[in-house]
C-alpha cells in the first residue's frame, strides 16, 4: 500500500514538473512563443473572468431586491476593490469576505 502511495505521488510530481518546464523548452531561447499562443494570453483571461462572473450570477433571483442584494453587493465591491487598486488578490478576497460577511447577517 506504501509503494502504491509512493509510486502516484511520484508519478503526480513528474506529471506537474513536465507540465511547468515544457513551455520553456518549447517557447525558451531567442525564438520566443508563436503570435498565436501571444493573442490567447491577451484573449484569455478577460474571457474567463467574464465566464466566471456570469457563472456566479447566474443564481441570483430576480424578485426583491432583498433576495440578490447580497451577491449584487458582493459583485459591485469587488469591481470597485479593483478599479480602485487594480490588485486582483484584493478584489477577490474583499468581494468573498464581504459576501461571506453578508449571508451571517
Amino acid at each position: 500500500m506504501r509503494i502504491h502511495a509512493l509510486l502516484i505521488v511520484l508519478v503526480c510530481a513528474g506529471v506537474t514538473l513536465a507540465l511547468r518546464a515544457l513551455p520553456f523548452a518549447f517557447f525558451g531561447g531567442k525564438k520566443g512563443a508563436p503570435g498565436v499562443v501571444l493573442a490567447l494570453g491577451r484573449v484569455l483571461p478577460p474571457a474567463i473572468m467574464a465566464a466566471l462572473v456570469v457563472y456566479c450570477l447566474k443564481g441570483v433571483p430576480y424578485g426583491p431586491l432583498a433576495d440578490g442584494a447580497k451577491q449584487l453587493i458582493a459583485a459591485a465591491a469587488v469591481v470597485a476593490l479593483h478599479l480602485w487598486k487594480r490588485s486582483t488578490l484584493l478584489s477577490i478576497a474583499g468581494g468573498t469576505l464581504l459576501y461571506m460577511a453578508l449571508i451571517r447577517l
